[in-house]
């Protein structure tokens, strides 16, 4: 597959909506991109991202953020063939306290 530099320019506008987008480096900040794109990004966002970063880098990425909602760890756990536990976002979720049921 052919990588090519993503352009975060080019990115849906609601994903970056409390920071700069001038101040975002797509080399430095692929945790950052990777999981807005994954918990709000339109399919035309992911297809950008697939072809900048390749599925492997992504799904490397996705396991170790911390905070990833249950959507996106289903759709980026299926997608990359690996199941949720290897995932941080799973196993930080699973050491957390529930709140009470009333």
């Amino acid at each position: 597959m052919n990588i090519k530099v993503l352009d975060i320019n080019s990115l849906s506008p609601h994903l970056f909506w409390d920071v700069e987008k001038s101040s975002i480096i797509a080399n430095e900040n692929r945790q950052f991109i990777v999981q807005r794109i994954l918990e709000y990004g339109l399919l035309s966002d992911w297809v950008q991202l697939y072809h900048s970063y390749g599925l492997d880098e992504i799904s490397s990425i996705a396991m170790q953020i911390k905070d990833l909602d249950a959507r996106s760890l289903s759709f980026i756990s299926a997608l990359s063939k690996k199941p949720k536990e290897q995932f941080r976002c799973f196993t930080t979720k699973q050491s957390m306290p529930k709140h009470w049921n009333f």
